[in-house]
């Protein structure tokens, strides 16, 4: 008798251990991947040249976001928006160094340092690989430098990992050149292009991908579910990678810009004269808000940042290829992010940093597990700050503080939400908000016209500003535009007024 009870006993035990683990198997796991400077330039988007094939299929088994915009049109501000689900409250949250500034130098306290150290302290094993903060390789040291033991998110992972092959540094791969140099190593006397004639992994993006199959081969055996995060350097500048996706685009078929012209009614300080371009100082020709550049040139530069977007869609591919392949795609979230869009001639500019709508909105794919989208296109307007409460959500976990952003997830199982449907960004003194129709643009100077307003019905490449046509549509929309004033202007006038 007593020998049964305690069978009956181990029994038990063996089945509260089996649906603890089942429970906890039931945690999705996450692979975040974040390309630098991914435009809404994809076959899944609408471009009918581009060929990203791995992607969309992503995008055509998930949801597919039209209006996702970042908070600021600059890599380190952007990804720290997304980080800590906040909007920019000071000048300083503007400047892509904000989360060595902001973060880094801080003890670990009771409020998390991102939403990955929340994902940590709630169980989740954490590994980052490449540019998932600012850095290159999550360390901390200026770009001609050698590396630091410092971490960007000293509290957020339990590995990070970077492979800088042949370049030595993060920050040399990341400005790479197939020969084993890069643009500091030259001094700037590089192209802003190179079709190299190389394998894929005779560029850095090639072995993060490498390096991102070993971990996911590893993290298969862990008993948590894991957090991955992979960050891709391409598109950024320099537009480098293998021949082979050069060849993919007959460049006598890639269009220029709908809009290549300066947009009318507006002061060229809401431009820039294309600095991160010119940098490269053996460019084919200058680009300006003076003087455009050539068709020719245009088209080029613009077979160069397709190239790489091809280059960074098989690598997508090849890493979800083996997510497949462990059985790891039945429990894993995907998602796929860009940290700020790209003026590929637009408006007369080469480069982000401006509040219109092709350095704003960018590439936003969602795939969640059992969930099963049919490429659904999402057109509500997102904002980067929302995915930190949408990523807690979708893995049960509880924000632990007030955030800016609000949760999506409801929209990825068709659930009505009440969400705001506005996005607020920052930069170059201004404060923009896009709304389904309008962009209505406020900025802090001294140059006129400091509001610009946009009818993306009438007008959907931002080409004139009809600010002062319109003046019952600004005034109806500003309240809304003061309603995301965090006062990171102000203390700005006061220094200009001194």
């Amino acid at each position: 008798m007593r020998g049964k009870i305690w069978g009956a006993l181990i029994y038990i035990c063996l089945l509260i251990f089996l649906i603890s683990c089942e429970e906890e198997k039931k945690s999705p796991n996450i692979l975040f991947i974040s390309i630098d400077d991914l435009r809404t330039e994809l076959g899944c988007y609408g471009n009918k040249i581009l060929k990203t094939p791995n992607i969309d299929k992503v995008a055509l088994e998930g949801v597919l976001f039209a209006n996702h915009y970042v908070q600021v049109p600059t890599c380190g501000a952007s990804r720290q928006c997304l980080l800590t689900g906040m909007r920019p409250r000071s000048i300083n949250q503007l400047k892509n160094n904000v989360t060595e500034e902001e973060t880094s130098n801080k003890p670990e306290g009771t409020l998390p340092e991102s939403f990955i150290h929340h994902l940590k302290r709630n169980g989740y094993y954490t590994v980052g690989i490449g540019k998932i903060s600012h850095s290159a390789d999550g360390l901390i040291y200026a770009y001609d430098e050698k590396p630091s033991n410092k971490r960007e998110l000293p509290f957020s992972w339990d590995e990070l990992v970077f492979d800088s092959g042949k370049w030595g540094t993060g920050w040399n791969a990341f400005f790479a050149y197939a020969n084993g140099e890069n643009r500091q190593s030259l001094n700037k006397q590089v192209k802003p292009y190179e079709a190299g004639d190389v394998e894929d992994n005779g560029y850095v993006d090639g072995l993060t991908t490498k390096l991102a199959i070993k971990k996911l081969r590893e993290l298969k055996a862990n008993t948590k579910p894991f957090f991955l995060g992979v960050g891709y350097f391409k598109p950024h500048l320099p537009f480098n990678c293998p021949q082979k996706y050069w060849d993919l685009y007959n460049r006598d078929s890639i269009s220029i810009s709908p809009n290549p012209y300066l947009p009318t009614n507006v002061n060229n300080a809401s431009l820039h004269q294309s600095a991160e371009l010119n940098n490269y100082l053996l460019s084919d020709e200058l680009a300006s808000l003076n003087q455009a550049v050539s068709e020719d040139y245009a088209k080029k530069l613009r077979q160069a940042y397709y190239a790489c977007v091809s280059y960074i869609d098989q690598q997508v591919g090849l890493l979800i290829k083996e997510l497949q392949a462990l059985d790891l795609d039945e429990n894993t979230i995907i998602v796929i992010w860009g940290d700020n869009g790209w003026h590929l001639g637009d408006q007369q500019v080469w480069g982000k940093h401006t509040l219109f709508d092709n350095a704003l909105n960018t590439t936003l794919i969602i795939k969640v597990p059992g969930v099963h989208a049919s490429g659904k296109i999402e057109k509500s307007l997102i904002e980067t700050v929302d995915i930190y409460p949408s990523l807690l959500e979708l893995c049960g976990v509880t924000n632990p503080n007030s955030l800016d952003g609000e949760s999506f997830a409801g929209l990825l199982y068709d659930i009505e939400s009440n969400r705001h449907n506005v996005a607020y960004s920052y930069f170059n003194r201004g404060i923009t908000i896009r709304t389904n129709r309008y962009r209505l643009s406020k900025y802090f100077r001294m140059e006129e016209p400091i509001i610009e307003l946009y009818d993306h019905v009438e007008d959907p490449y931002e080409a004139n500003n009809i600010a002062s046509m319109k003046p019952e549509i600004v005034d109806s929309l500003m309240p809304l535009l003061e309603k995301g004033n965090t006062g990171l202007y102000e203390q700005q006038q006061v220094n200009d007024n001194k």
